[in-house]
Parts: C-alpha cells; structure tokens; sequence
C-alpha cells in the first residue's frame, strides 16, 4: 500500500479497528477515513453505497461487527447474525463495484466446527457442526469469507480473510454481561480488589483450552497481509498455544489480585468448544509470528482497563 493510499478502517473505534488504526499511523499511512456508527450506518445499503461513491477507498479494513461474549452469542442470536451480515454484505459489495484495490475482512476462530481436529487448519472450513452457543455470528461471518472468495472468482477482486484467534487488549469492552472471558475476568478481579471480596466465581468448569492475541500483534499481521500477495485468501491468525479458562483466570488474577482465590461453577453448558488451537503455520512460513506474550499483554490491558474506567 502506497503511504497516501486512501484507506478506510470500517470500525476505527473497535478494538481491532483501533489497533489497526494504531499501526497505519505508526507505519506512515496518513490518508485513513474513519467514520463512526451516528456518521455512517453500515446495515443500510444505501449509505454505505453512498459513502464508497463519494469516498472511493483505495484499501479497506473491514473491522466492523457486531461482538460479544459466549452469554451474549447465546442469547441474541437474531442481533448478530442479521447486523453482521448486513454490515459485511454492504462493505464487500461496494468495495468491488467502486473499485477497492485490496480488501481484508476480519472473521473469527468459531468459523471452524465445534469437533474438528486440532490445531485448527483453514481447509477445516464447512467440515463438520458448529459450536450451538455461537454459530448464528459463526454463519454470519463463514458468509462474509464465502463472499469474498466468491466475488475474487467471479470478478476478480483481491478480497482476503483473517481467523483470529481469542483476542484482547487496548479498548477491549469490560461489559458485565456481554464482554469476552478476558476482558470479563479482569473486571471480575479489579472489582473484587475494590470491594475487597476474598473470591470470584468463573462460569463453566474451567476445562476449555483457549488460544489468545493481544490485538496489536493481529494489527500487524493484518499490515503484513495488505503489503503482500502471497496467492492466498484465508489466513489463520493466532499466538501458537493455548491454555485452560481456569489456567487463564489464575494467571489474570495473579497480576489483578493475587490474594483473590477462585470458585468454578461447574455448569458445562457454558463452556463452549472444549479446544480451540489453531494452526498458523502458514503466516509463520510467510514471516510473520506473534511477539506479545500472554503475561506481558495482561499488564497492558489490565493499565488500558485502569486507564479508561477511571478506577484505582
């Protein structure tokens, strides 16, 4: 990408968008539009249509969704996958017809079936069933890498797709009730600390395996895939290893409030895939690996928690 390329970061305020927003600064980029949801209403065809006449990006990030936590993925089923499908629908539609260089759509590791082998590999796609509790935002965003690749075959556009794994870090969202287990566990011992409370509770039984990337190292492997065509279209994005929900409680907990202990509740239902690896051997083959260590990125967030909530 040419540093004044013109460069739309759809979602800019998001963690992602944010962390990506981050990197094209620092790398020079100085020609970003960025526009916010009372600005823009990326469901409506019309005005995303009407913003890529006017507009004509050259490069787009499609960060844009609707997000949330196990709980939330669960219980609003009709929000996520209507909002997410239109969104994406909309940006990959009017980035082909008014001329979009190079596209990158932002999906999720719960693309891949619940029981599918480990690590996780792209060609596992459409393999098998998906994970009940979220498969509604997993469908949404299987349509938008199937779009992309369909409109590459079709029109030959240069639309690509990222997997990430579990993500967290800067600007992460700490909602009580829809947040992501992270961010959901650093809140947890934050307010135990304050209100001095001896233990938390953790839903599930603790047993699931998650991988997690701080969104800063996500940003830069997206950068690396806008700048290079390596011929492919859907690329796996993680840190290489995983650990237990209750290993990750324990270890949030021993930066936060290590005087906190922890109690599992036990509910099984609530775990989700019991494993969730993936395999990024192709983007460490092409010269890319993730840099943030898990320690190093819980002291970051947990400061940017402090930071923006105002507590001590």
């Amino acid at each position: 990408m040419d540093k004044n390329a013109k460069i739309w970061v759809a979602g800019h305020r998001g963690m992602v968008g944010s962390a990506i927003l981050r990197e094209l600064e620092r790398s020079g980029y100085n020609n970003l539009i960025k526009k916010t949801h009372s600005e823009l209403d990326l469901t409506n065809q019309d005005s995303v249509r009407y913003f890529m006449e006017l507009e004509k990006p050259d490069y787009v990030f499609l960060c844009a969704a609707k997000v949330g936590g196990i709980k939330a993925n669960r219980d609003y089923k009709a929000d996520f996958i209507w909002e997410n499908l239109m969104i994406q629908s909309n940006i990959i539609k009017y980035s082909y017809q008014f001329g979009v260089k190079k596209l990158l759509f932002l999906g999720s590791s719960c693309i891949y079936p619940k029981l599918a082998p480990q690590p996780l590999k792209e060609e596992y796609l459409l393999s098998g069933y998906l994970e009940e509790t979220n498969d509604a935002y997993a469908i949404a965003k299987i349509a938008g890498i199937k779009m992309c690749q369909s409109f590459n075959g079709q029109y030959d556009t240069n639309f690509i797709s990222v997997m990430p794994s579990n993500l967290y870090g800067i600007g992460d969202n700490y909602h009580p009730e829809n947040s992501h287990v992270f961010p959901a566990f650093i809140r947890k011992f934050h307010e135990a600390k304050i209100s001095g409370l001896e233990s938390i509770e953790i839903w599930g039984d603790g047993s699931p395996l998650r991988e997690f990337l701080f969104a800063d190292d996500l940003a830069e492997s997206c950068l690396f895939l806008m700048n290079n065509d390596f011929g492919g279209d859907l690329f796996n994005i993680g840190y290489g290893s995983d650990l237990t929900i209750l290993e990750l409680a324990k270890l949030i907990g021993s930066i936060v409030y290590p005087e906190c202990s922890i109690s599992v509740r036990g509910n099984v239902d609530m775990n989700g895939t019991p494993k969730k690896l993936l395999d990024v051997s192709k983007i460490n083959s092409l010269g890319w690996k993730a840099k943030t260590s898990l320690e190093e990125g819980i002291k970051i967030a947990y400061s940017d928690f402090i930071s923006r909530h105002h507590a001590s």
